[in-house]
């Protein structure tokens, strides 16, 4: 596992996006904490975690023989939207692409949501250009229209798709506009705890089940992160010294060699079959 301690309720999330979906979707609270268990969470921490998953309606308690929990609908479009962003995004975007912009104005009375979606566009990879001015690689378009709607904050946005014209030093620009100190530092964080779990596992002709999944939800947990905080800008505007090429080789490698006898494990433990049709 990672030096720095992960939420249990982060490790359960990564089950249920990484497995549970493609099991049914659901697992016992049983199985669920022997899981967690071999993640160094005990009992009393996962009941707790659950129990703070089904207050945020995550979690939809279902007994299915046994006392369980299941992914609640609401929740599923952005274990998708997650989907996207961790596995579809390693690669910069294009420059050709144009970008997507967000312009918002909330009254006074109605701050609160002025909170939300600073912290919300954030946390899709936009950076704030101007008050109430943020700026995305375009191919986010997509996934902030659809946070915007979801979240009921649609009213207060102006969502353009947008072209860059002219006049500053766009490469010396982007860096007052992203934090990119900060989101090198969650890099090499990432390298530091992995690099040589990547450089130790390359060495194994074959690995347990238990194990690889002790190594991967960690890892992915600790990864999750990554893509929403990085926004993918195009490789032309990043510092010549980008230390993100580098924790995504290790992440790709870790998830080829990790994610299918992690899958496994689940199933030998849960008894869940990855046919079951998700309720």
């Amino acid at each position: 596992m990672a030096d720095s301690p992960l939420r249990p309720s982060s490790l359960i999330n990564t089950v249920y996006g990484a497995f549970l979906r493609r099991l049914g979707g659901w697992i016992s609270v049983a199985d669920l904490i022997t899981l967690m268990s071999e993640l160094d969470v005990d009992g009393p921490a996962a009941r707790s975690a659950i129990s703070r998953l089904k207050k945020k309606a995550v979690l939809e308690a279902e007994r299915r023989g046994a006392t369980g929990y299941r992914l609640s609908p609401a929740v599923r479009p952005v274990f998708d939207e997650g989907d996207r962003r961790i596995f579809g995004s390693l690669e910069p975007a294009r420059l050709s692409d144009g970008w997507a912009m967000a312009v918002f104005s909330v009254p006074e009375s109605e701050r609160s949501y002025r909170y939300q979606l600073r912290t919300r566009l954030t946390w899709l990879g936009f950076g704030n250009i101007a008050p109430g001015v943020w700026l995305a690689p375009g191919r986010l378009l997509d996934d902030a229209r659809d946070m915007l709607i979801r979240r009921g904050l649609s009213d207060y946005v102006h969502l353009f798709a947008a072209d860059y014209a002219a006049f500053s030093d766009l490469p010396g620009t982007v860096s007052s506009w992203w934090d990119f100190p900060a989101i090198q530092e969650q890099y090499a964080t990432f390298t530091h705890a992995y690099g040589s779990v990547a450089e130790g596992l390359a060495q194994q002709r074959e690995i347990d089940g238990g194990e690889a999944f002790r190594h991967y939800v960690p890892m992915l947990t600790q990864w999750r992160r990554l893509p929403y905080l990085d926004p993918g800008l195009p490789s032309e505007l990043l510092p010549a010294d980008w230390n993100a090429v580098a924790a995504r080789r290790i992440f790709q490698q870790l998830h080829d060699v990790l994610a299918e006898p992690s899958l496994l494990h689940v199933r030998q433990v849960t008894g869940l079959d990855e046919a079951t049709p998700e309720s």
